[in-house]
């Protein structure tokens, strides 16, 4: 692996510093006074949209879309596309700015990739653009999701559309006032095989039906004007032409989507985890106790190494993974972006938690995004799917892989 930037990396990464530094830092603290304000609850900052203009205006626009997707993409690979990520994670929302957020990039890949030209053109193209949102409905209240099979809305074919019923948790973005359109996860055949029994098909928002049974805090928060939010679906009917790719392809499309979000969010965290390492290093320079710095305190000292040490071994292995999409593909690469995604969070959630203890009381408040951080990648631990099942899946992966070696190799 060349760890030498690219002269376009390069470019991209002195202007999207160039830009967070004079456009994005700069209104942090007001972007975060408007979204803790109850008044403006599920609106969006009024300077949003001149940041987005200024964005698309600097080309750093879309940045996310990987090089294989030619008609729509800025011709990144994931490997070039890793350090802008982790600069535009070191605040929560900047990615936004850039139309580099989630769930929208994972929506935008599904339906470049596997779209019908007239999905592309209803749905991807307002995407790309950035004049809507979108969510991305799998994770159900009655079943564990981290399994997928468990997945129990039904979508059943009547005529020329498709019903469905059943109930959603924990979507993402669907509070926000310009989501549009949802793509579901549901059970269309339960004689299929275990793979084959579930699809994909987009669901308008406010198709009847459809209803938001209540917004969902997480950690208390109210991730305006985003929001996560529990669906009910009685009868929810669209229209064929909505179905992706075919009955009984939503685990194909599943796996295509979810190689590249897990890559984007481990970049975040990675960003985030950096930014709160840098954080805790100038509070400890600055604050003395019992007649010393707290940076001269050999603990404080230790726990600053330990989280640089952390993050560039995070960092390292995230672009092992990005690297490794881009030469085999997500499916050989598989166990690299098992690895991250269990590594990165909880990296910037232990990297925070340090910082908290370091910061003491300003830590635990918003006078500082690390409160946020720890909180953040607490929930991504759960986000597509748990530690757990990411564990499990790369043990069994390791285990096949090692057995096939000859023993006296």
């Amino acid at each position: 692996m060349n760890f030498e930037l690219s002269s376009k990396t390069r470019d991209l990464i002195s202007r999207l510093d160039t830009f967070m530094a004079t456009e994005i830092y700069p209104v942090e603290a007001q972007y975060h006074g408007f979204v803790t304000d109850s008044a403006n609850l599920w609106k969006v900052w009024p300077g949003m949209e001149a940041l987005k203009d200024k964005a698309k205006a600097a080309g750093l626009w879309n940045l996310f879309l990987p090089h294989e997707y030619h008609e729509f993409s800025p011709g990144l690979t994931n490997l070039e596309y890793a350090p802008l990520a982790e600069r535009m994670g070191r605040i929560d929302w900047a990615s936004v700015a850039f139309n580099c957020s989630a769930p929208d990039t994972g929506n935008m890949e599904v339906l470049a990739k596997y779209g019908s030209p007239e999905q592309k053109e209803q749905w991807l193209k307002p995407l790309l653009a950035g004049e809507i949102r979108s969510a991305y409905a799998m994770t159900e209240p009655q079943v564990a999701s981290s399994d997928a099979t468990n997945i129990e809305l039904s979508i059943q074919q009547d005529s020329s559309d498709f019903v469905l019923n059943g109930r959603k948790w924990w979507i993402s973005g669907v509070m926000h006032p310009d989501h549009r359109f949802l793509i579901v996860l549901g059970r269309s055949n339960n004689i299929a095989g275990r793979h084959a029994q579930h699809s994909m098909i987009i669901v308008p928002a406010g198709t009847p039906g459809l209803t938001v049974v209540r917004h969902q805090s997480v950690f208390g928060r109210t991730n305006t004007p985003f929001g996560e939010a529990e669906l009910r679906f009685d009868n929810v009917r669209v229209p064929a032409s909505n179905l992706l790719l075919g009955e009984g392809r939503g685990f194909e499309i599943a796996q295509g989507r979810l190689g590249p979000g897990r890559i984007h969010h481990c970049m975040r965290s990675i960003g985030q985890a950096q930014r709160a390492l840098e954080i805790m290093a100038r509070r400890a320079d600055t604050r003395v106790a019992f007649g010393r710095k707290l940076a001269d305190q050999s603990s404080v000292r230790q726990d600053i190494a330990r989280s640089y040490i952390e993050v560039e071994m995070a960092r390292l292995l995230t672009l092992k993974a990005a690297d490794a999409m881009d030469r085999v593909g997500n499916k050989v690469a598989r166990d690299l972006i098992a690895a991250i995604k269990i590594v990165a969070p909880k990296m910037a959630q232990t990297v925070a938690d340090r910082g908290v203890q370091i910061l003491g009381g300003m830590g635990v408040s918003d006078d500082t995004p690390i409160a946020n951080f720890f909180t953040m990648n607490r929930f991504l631990r759960l986000a597509d799917g748990p530690d757990e099942v990411h564990l499990s899946q790369l043990g069994k992966l390791k285990v096949s892989e090692y057995c096939a070696l000859d023993p006296l190799s």
